[in-house]
């Protein structure tokens, strides 16, 4: 990788909006790093193999973890000027439990695994960013992933909704501060299936199967809009954009 080119950190890997954003970001001649507890899936070696993605080990969920990939990233390719937070935390065994019978032990792990990692990647990001460049210059961006439950608790989902909830809180938070400070900072729920493509070509979700007359968010256009809010003058900075279907009924 070129220690010249800009560099983006993807932290949370997967077939879905990472490997998306991986694979534009990389024709848009920027050096990728993706952030994953488990590097060994096949969507992200794919990307290692093709485009020659960097992948790094880290649980994001660990101040230590976090702290140690944006040193390495320092030491090998320099400081990033886009970092993308894309993990949301929820588990199956945390989901569709009433409120009554969801184990605390589940919702204090889908805290720290969304808005925990959250704030442990943003504040990474900031430190770094902060000491690049001037307020008077666009030091980087830091774009947060979340879903429609950053808007509204949904019932038999209250450790999700909570997590959602303080994601949005936090992105919220630092944008007003870091904004003016030259770091845009954007919020990004995303109301939708999403449907990744698959071996045969078609789109599909594991839950909703594949999709039909685009009734479900695709990976590569959401990672296009990633794209555009980072290039976005600042005169004009979004900070929250809500993504849903044509089809999806909010």
């Amino acid at each position: 990788m070129s220690t010249q080119s800009e560099v983006a950190i993807i932290v949370g890997g997967g077939p879905g909006i990472s490997a998306s954003c991986a694979r534009l970001f990389s024709e848009h001649g920027m050096s990728v790093v993706v952030a994953a507890r488990d590097i060994k899936k096949a969507p992200l070696t794919a990307l290692k193999d093709q485009l020659q993605v960097l992948l790094v080990e880290c649980d994001a969920s660990q101040p230590r973890s976090v702290s140690d990939l944006f040193d390495y990233v320092d030491e090998v390719i320099g400081t990033p000027g886009l970092v993308v937070h894309n993990i949301d935390g929820r588990t199956a065994d945390v989901f569709r439990k009433p409120i009554t019978d969801v184990e605390p032990e589940l919702v204090l792990e889908t805290l720290k695994n969304s808005t925990f990692s959250a704030f442990l990647v943003g504040q990474q990001a900031a430190q770094r960013m902060l000491r690049s460049g001037s307020d008077q210059e666009h030091r980087g961006s830091i774009i947060f992933t979340n879903a429609s439950a950053a808007m509204k608790g949904y019932p038999l989902s209250g450790a999700f909704a909570a997590a959602s909830h303080g994601k949005s809180g936090l992105a919220q938070s630092m944008a007003r501060e870091l904004m003016p400070k030259g770091i845009h900072v954007a919020h990004l729920p995303i109301d939708a299936a999403i449907g990744w493509k698959q071996e045969d070509g078609s789109r599909a979700h594991r839950l909703a199967g594949k999709t039909i007359d685009d009734n479900m968010a695709d990976p590569d256009r959401i990672a296009e809009i990633y794209l555009q809010i980072h290039r976005q003058h600042r005169s004009t900075w979004a900070y929250e954009v809500v993504l849903r279907p044509w089809t999806e009924n909010w």
